[in-house]
């Protein structure tokens, strides 16, 4: 009976034990309110696609440009240009309006009054104003290829720089980098088939009528007079795009080059084509009038046979770029067939 009664004792115990949660229920199925618990938690938790999402627009973009790569800001819409004119022009032929733009004696000029009515001066060429760049939150800044390295690091502390090629032979990269920043890279290509297809139209119209000419583009600054090499200035224009023959005194020139009088009386061109602005003459503003009442100038061959040219395009065209070729291809065809 003790026996009896002793082994109740120890099931009611278990029995209790059990009751309590001490038993060994199944240890796969957690309790009801943990399993709750659990199921918050995997609720609160994203997706695997959810953390993998991507931003309907990344935040920056890769441009090549004359065999670099520039890590940009996706959208470039805030350009400032800072000592490449030649941009300046390119931003004429695309329509481009910059938030700060190059100014010339403290203005803009007639020549980009049709992209600066909403820009901002940003100092000279070969001076710009960093504090008014910095002001501008540019995306981009367009900086010359011409600036010292100084000049560049300081551009670049401000937004991602680009060096804008002064290289004639560059012109048609250099658009197509404005085109690829403004997001007309379409208009870009247009104009660049436009001005070989004028180029091929004004090669059969000229024909062959040039063949024993000496043709000359010639710059006056500060009362002298300056030649270029052949790929300078708007000689690739004249030379390398239109086949007329290179002048020996072009074709030895290394860099901007002095001419005197008695030299271009030994040249002696038939066509001269001379770009005078009054901003490089500023100290001689009557020069280029002493120069073609000169003597020894009124006896060259351009002179007697009233064919020398006086800016035919806009005094400040650089001359390689896609604004001045469009525009000097189209004045210097008219000027050398009437």
């Amino acid at each position: 009976m003790k026996t009896m009664k002793l082994l109740s004792g120890l099931m009611a115990l278990m029995l209790m034990l059990t009751a309590c949660g001490g038993g060994t229920a199944d240890p796969g199925a957690a309790p009801a309110a943990q399993q709750a618990a659990d199921n918050a938690n995997t609720a609160a938790e994203p997706s695997p696609q959810e953390t993998e999402s991507v931003p309907a627009e990344a935040d920056t973009k890769v441009v090549k440009y004359l065999d670099q790569e520039y890590i940009l800001p996706a959208q470039t819409e805030r350009i400032v240009i800072t000592g490449a004119v030649e941009a300046m022009e390119d931003a004429i032929v695309l329509d481009v309006n910059p938030v700060g733009a190059i100014s010339f004696a403290g203005e803009f000029p007639p020549l980009f009054e049709s992209i600066t009515k909403n820009a901002q001066s940003v100092g000279e060429k070969t001076e710009p104003n960093f504090e008014t760049i910095l002001s501008l939150k540019p995306d981009v800044i367009l900086g010359s290829s011409k600036f010292k390295p100084e000049v560049a690091e300081q551009l670049n502390k401000i937004a991602p720089t680009i060096p804008y090629s002064h290289i004639s032979t560059n012109w048609e990269s250099n658009l197509r980098l404005l085109g690829e920043l403004s997001g007309k890279q379409e208009l870009a290509e247009q104009e660049i088939e436009k001005y070989k297809a004028d180029l091929e139209a004004a090669k059969s119209l000229i024909g062959d009528s040039l063949t024993e000419k000496k043709v000359l583009a010639l710059r006056v600054r500060a009362g002298e007079m300056y030649i270029y090499p052949a790929e300078v200035f708007f000689n690739p224009v004249l030379y390398e795009d239109l086949g007329i023959a290179v002048p020996d005194e072009v074709a030895a020139a290394e860099a901007q080059e002095l001419i005197s009088k008695e030299r271009m009386a030994e040249m002696n061109p038939d066509y001269l084509f001379v770009q005078f602005s009054p901003d490089e003459n500023r100290e001689t503003p009557n020069a280029w009038e002493e120069l073609q009442n000169d003597p020894i100038l009124k006896n060259l061959n351009a002179f007697k046979n009233g064919t020398v040219f006086v800016n035919v395009v806009d005094p400040l065209a650089q001359g390689g770029t896609a604004y001045s070729k469009i525009a000097f291809l189209k004045a210097a065809v008219e000027s050398l067939t009437q």
